[in-house]
């Protein structure tokens, strides 16, 4: 009976050790997501726009100007960046992204692969882990991008995925994250980066955008895509980071009551167990006084 009293008072020690260490996550994971959350909120707006106004214009382009990277061709070889993060302990987050990621293939691209012809860009550890594991062609110069997250290091993974496309390495760039809502909500998407997409115009929305341009349609577009561009990615970039935080804020949350009901019922365990114990040790006590007297 001791033995069994010593491990389960070893198993609350565990547990109750186990649950300070998610305590501590879910406090730590709760200060970062308030950064991340302001950073993305802060961002969203302004890349929305601007990506809402690059797809106008190359939408109303006239047919005789040349804009390399809004150039549609028949799509042989594709890239895909999926953005997970760099640690686990933040519940089906990674794995939401991966299985986005093989939907995308599946769906719309199982030709390509089928030729082996699509090719895996991640940023994040699990996600360059995984596709590396499963054989899949990988470009790994970019998936330790959140141990120094910052707008030029971000940039250089956008400036290759676009040289790639002008270079005509690939002929559909896409881009599988998680858009932050709140902590408890994320949505994983699949947005098209690269050729630009361009605004499907219908009833009164079919007239050109009315924009006047100084200097140049040409010069501006040519400065101002890429810069729009990269932009497009540090936004999904900054939505992953806060949806990562918030994800693991929330599993850490239900790993801690997990831990409490847990606790409850060894408890429970224990003290019937010492109940037991006890019982015993005072039925001995009494079957020997009753055998001296006899």
């Amino acid at each position: 009976m001791s033995g069994q009293l010593k491990e389960v008072r070893n198993r609350i020690k565990s547990v109750t050790s186990t649950q300070q260490i998610t305590k501590a996550m879910k406090m730590v994971s709760a200060a970062k997501l308030r950064r991340a959350q302001d950073a993305i909120l802060q961002m969203r707006p302004y890349a929305q726009k601007l990506q809402e106004m690059l797809s106008n214009i190359v939408s109303s382009a006239s047919g005789d100007m040349e804009l390399p990277l809004a150039d549609e061709r028949a799509v042989e070889r594709v890239l895909l960046i999926p953005i997970t993060s760099d640690r686990g302990l933040c519940g089906a987050y990674n794995t939401n992204v991966i299985k986005a990621t093989r939907q995308v293939i599946a769906e719309k691209y199982a030709a390509q692969q089928a030729k082996g012809n699509v090719t895996v860009m991640p940023i994040g550890k699990k996600g360059y882990e995984y596709f590396t594991r499963l054989g899949y062609k990988v470009i790994d110069n970019y998936w330790t991008i959140f141990s120094d997250l910052n707008f030029d290091n971000v940039r250089t993974a956008a400036v290759h995925a676009q040289k790639a496309f002008l270079n005509k390495e690939f002929d559909r760039v896409e881009i599988v994250y998680s858009q932050f809502k709140n902590a408890a909500t994320q949505v994983f998407v699949s947005e098209p980066y690269l050729p630009i997409p361009k605004v499907e115009k219908t009833g009164d929305s079919n007239k050109n955008s009315d924009f006047i341009y100084e200097p140049s349609k040409e010069t501006l577009l040519l400065e101002l895509m890429p810069k729009i561009l990269n932009t497009q990615v540090y936004k999904a970039v900054l939505d992953a980071n806060a949806s990562e935080h918030g994800a693991r804020m929330t599993a850490m949350d239900k790993a801690s009551e997990n831990a409490n009901e847990l606790l409850r019922n060894l408890k429970i365990s224990y003290n019937r167990a010492r109940q037991a114990a006890i019982t015993t040790e005072l039925t001995e006590i009494v079957s020997g006084a009753a055998a001296l007297q006899g």
